[in-house]
């Protein structure tokens, strides 16, 4: 029987706080601190980097968006353009590496607002509300996702404030801050000789994946109205802001905390408020990273239930996942599933350290994108060729910085997924034959 489709109802507005949502997550709350015991006050440059990377993945991103706007994302690009095996591939990453994420976002949530024998019933209880919202429909999420991002940039917004004012001192001239003299312009070209371009990578590496919530735009593409239009302007203005926000909370917080200091914190927006003077505004940090986790989790949970659905209708995943709420035009058996899942794995496994190969298949599914948007003739192109190949090799490199165990769990989660393809393919094939011969 035919599913109802999907409904085109989100506007520019929508797609891109949906984006925001998912790019202004909780790692922008914990991921200076990585980045600078990889890289040290280079950590910038790391920034730089991530962002170029972010910005041509997203350039082919949108250009195959605008082509091909349907669920999926870059499940439905690599399987359109370079066959059904990269786009299984990439859809299989997406899926099983952002269930993680969606977990470690819950078990975030709930660290930062509850104490440790509360935390995972409060992340389920996150879980199901943050999936309710979605079975409501598309237009929900974008309503939450708006009132969630207002108020997450708020709150970074103060940091940035606390973290200029502790760096320039009480007089205005930095000698009372306390980051002030230990992120000056020669300590910097210190840094960058001390960690090298090793450590600068490994920063990037950290940094890209908070980038890489644009891609959740796209795997909205067959809800977005004039998708052609409104999906390469959303990506772009929510990558725009993301960058100038990360750069900001990047230099506030080394001016803040200096490379030593932002490196050995456990929670560092709140030690950049901390070192303003500003103990009272630590409480409003802590609930904005919370707030913050939980609109990562909004988003994310959309963009699986979506690449799901795409990967059901192919017969990639089981069948009943392409179902479509004949009032709400949701996923809702994807999305329901997602939750469940999610549910598990928050009530019986600690992700929080153990999730490296999502961000191995985070690269991966932009490596495929990257591939696909080579392909596009001239007539499909809105970027150079040469940008596409730019993100392709970017996403190599990140790769081969990431720890040896991420990268080891990776391909086991491609090779799992391989034989679950395998198994099927050749499952359906013998009840084909067997339909075919019965009279």
């Amino acid at each position: 029987m035919d599913q109802p489709a999907l409904a085109r109802r989100l506007g520019l507005r929508d797609a891109v706080t949906i984006g925001l949502a998912a790019m202004i997550g909780a790692g922008v709350f914990a991921a200076f601190a990585p980045a600078a015991r990889a890289a040290g006050a280079g950590l910038i440059i790391g920034l730089a980097i991530a962002a170029f990377v972010a910005f041509a993945n997203a350039s082919s991103t949108a250009q195959l968006a605008a082509r091909y706007p349907e669920s999926g994302g870059a499940y439905r690009y690599g399987r359109e353009r370079l066959g059904e095996w990269p786009g299984f591939l990439a859809g299989w990453s997406f899926v099983i590496g952002k269930t993680a994420s969606c977990a470690a976002m819950a078990i975030t949530f709930a660290a930062y607002l509850a104490p440790p024998a509360w935390q995972r019933p409060i992340a389920v209880l996150a879980v199901i509300a943050v999936a309710a919202v979605n079975l409501r429909g598309i237009t929900r999420t974008a309503r939450a996702a708006t009132v969630i991002v207002v108020g997450v940039l708020l709150v970074l917004l103060l940091v940035v404030t606390a973290g200029t004012a502790a760096w320039l001192g009480s007089d205005g001239s930095g000698s009372a801050g306390s980051g002030a003299a230990a992120f000056g312009p020669t300590v910097f070209g210190a840094e960058l000789l001390a960690h090298g371009w090793l450590g600068i990578l490994q920063s990037a590496g950290l940094l890209f994946f908070a980038f890489a919530g644009y891609a959740r735009i796209a795997t909205l593409g067959e809800e977005v109205r004039d998708p052609s239009r409104t999906i390469p302007r959303s990506i772009g203005i929510a990558l725009g802001i993301a960058v100038l926000v990360y750069a900001a909370v990047g230099a506030a917080s080394l001016g803040a905390l200096g490379p030593d200091g932002l490196a050995a914190s456990v929670a560092p927006l709140v030690d950049v408020v901390d070192a303003a003077g500003w103990q009272w505004a630590a409480p409003i940090v802590r609930v904005g990273a919370a707030v913050a986790a939980l609109g990562a989790l909004l988003a994310l949970i959309a963009g699986i239930g979506r690449t799901a659905l795409a990967m059901a209708r192919d017969d990639e995943l089981p069948r009943a996942l392409a179902r479509v709420h004949p009032r709400f035009h949701v996923p809702h058996v994807a999305e329901i599933a997602v939750a469940v899942v999610i549910v598990a794995l928050v009530a019986t496994v600690d992700l929080r350290g153990a999730i490296g190969f999502s961000s191995f298949g985070v690269l991966l599914y932009y490596f495929v994108a990257n591939l696909a948007a080579i392909t596009q003739p001239r007539t499909e192109r809105r970027v150079p060729r040469a940008l596409s190949a730019a993100g392709a090799v970017g996403c190599l490199a990140l790769v081969a910085t990431l720890p040896l165990v991420s990268i080891a769990a990776g391909v086991g989660v491609l090779a799992v997924g391989a034989a679950y393809r395998l198994i099927a393919r050749v499952v359906r094939t013998r009840r084909d034959l067997g339909r075919a011969h019965t009279p």
